[in-house]
């Protein structure tokens, strides 16, 4: 009964040439109703808001409830509303969230609906549609509430489970040029110099030989980390493409969770792939850094990249982003595809003082194994 007004009319029309008193009574009454109907959704519209609330970041694994709020303002009672929203069909099945309600005045309603977070990606939650009328149909009103976006960050597994050594390429790298002294290794002690910090005095040599004596460091490089991941569908096998990239970007997130969380290492990552935010391909590049707040930053932007197809070459990308590093620092090199190309880059960046390290992933990817060369 959407189109009301034209049947009122044609009744009035026919009341006015019939004069039938009676036509004309069922006319105004029908008119009133739909007129009382008009201003009650109107009147209802106004006061009725509709909101979502759920955590926007989440972990591999991870269950989020989503409460979604329908409030009416208005004192007068909303007969019933349709709520629908739809979701992505990797979080949730089905992939829609439908349900009818109804408000008195002044009432409120709270539903709830769990995504479970088995996919890492960047995902779109609706829009929100709210639908609601009167009871007799002559008027309805449409709502909408904008998309909101959840990050659910990549799978993290341990060092063991990847097969990769937990002290190496992570370890500490000795160095014959002293860019910082590490002062967990005492190699040896010397006469004080002027200059040199008290905190440095090697008390105990210094009580045996009659004089102050300073503790000698070990000299070692700055350990900063950069992971380089190859997303090119080239250089993955087509029989096992998803899990492969998967399992790359799986061993990325890994990396860097332990370098960061376990070793209080700085930890960049490069790559060059397809945004899932802006769906465009970009240039991803996060400087080390160790603070648990830049982990974050490389889980999101793990979370949202898409392998394609077309992009700059894995080994001239290695050389680009090496530009912006730190002599000294460990490139990790995760890729599927190991060939002259990429192997005359490395060495390249190896004589140039970068500390280089690749993680070849194994032909079978149904377990997560890495091989270090």
């Amino acid at each position: 009964m959407r189109h009301f007004l034209p049947y009122f009319f044609l009744l009035f029309l026919l009341a006015a040439f019939l004069r039938i008193d009676f036509f004309f009574i069922i006319a105004y009454f029908f008119f009133a109703i739909y007129l009382l109907s008009r201003l009650w959704m109107n009147r209802i519209e106004r006061g009725l808001r509709v909101s979502r609330r759920f955590n926007s970041r989440a972990f591999f694994g991870d269950k989020v409830n989503v409460e979604i709020n329908v409030i009416n303002d208005s004192w007068l009672p909303a007969p019933w509303i349709e709520l629908r929203e739809s979701l992505p069909i990797e979080l949730a099945t089905p992939s829609s969230f439908q349900q009818v309600v109804s408000l008195g005045g002044r009432g409120r309603r709270q539903l709830n609906y769990t995504l479970h977070c088995h996919h890492r990606g960047y995902y779109s939650l609706g829009p929100l549609q709210a639908h609601t009328g009167d009871l007799l149909g002559l008027a309805d009103k449409d709502l909408k509430r904008s998309a909101e976006y959840i990050v659910v960050y990549p799978r993290m597994v341990s060092m063991q489970q990847l097969g990769l050594p937990t002290r190496s390429p992570l370890a500490i790298l000795k160095t014959p040029t002293p860019l910082f002294e590490d002062s967990s290794r005492v190699i040896g002690v010397r006469e004080y110099q002027r200059g040199d910090s008290p905190r440095k005095i090697h008390w105990t040599a210094s009580a045996s030989a009659g004089q102050l004596l300073v503790k000698n460091y070990q000299p070692a490089i700055a350990r900063e980390t950069l992971i380089a991941l190859d997303l090119d569908y080239a250089s993955y096998p087509m029989r096992h493409r998803y899990s492969a990239i998967e399992m790359a970007i799986t061993t990325a997130a890994s990396i860097a969770n332990h370098a960061i969380v376990h070793q209080h290492l700085p930890t960049g990552i490069a790559s060059e792939a397809r945004d899932a935010a802006s769906k465009s391909v970009t240039r991803f590049f996060l400087p080390p850094r160790s603070e648990r707040s830049h982990l974050a930053h490389i889980l999101e932007s793990l979370a949202r990249v898409q392998a394609v197809e077309g992009v700059t070459p894995f080994a001239e990308l290695l050389r680009r982003e090496s530009v912006h590093l730190s002599w000294g620092t460990t490139l990790l090199v995760i890729t599927a595809r190991v060939d002259d190309t990429l192997l005359k880059t490395l060495a390249y960046l190896q004589r140039s003082g970068f500390a280089v390290a690749c993680s070849r992933l194994s032909p079978i990817f149904n377990d997560p194994v890495s091989r270090w060369r």
